[in-house]
């Protein structure tokens, strides 16, 4: 009997509608939370400038399943990983 299995099990789709608060960023001279969609949050954080790239946090409404582990809040390069699987 063979298993079947459908994409990557590991790391599935990611649902970039969910809800995510992107924090620690300044707006408008205030350090004030975004709250939008992943995808959006995502976007915002490839045009900060490379201080604010690294003291960024990413909150999803919840935790993204990434090569089997259920992550939960993303900062710096793994939010640049996120970043490059936009499609």
């Amino acid at each position: 009997m063979t298993e079947a299995t459908w994409g990557d099990a590991k790391t599935p789709d990611i649902d970039w509608t969910m809800s995510a608060a992107l924090e620690n960023v300044v707006r408008g001279g205030d350090d004030v939370p975004e709250v939008t969609n992943l995808r959006a949050a995502v976007v915002a954080w490839t045009t900060l400038d490379a201080e604010h790239r690294e003291r960024a946090t990413l909150t999803p409404e919840r935790a993204i399943l990434l090569d089997g582990a259920a992550i939960p809040v993303f900062h710096g390069q793994a939010i640049a990983a996120l970043a490059e699987m936009l499609d």
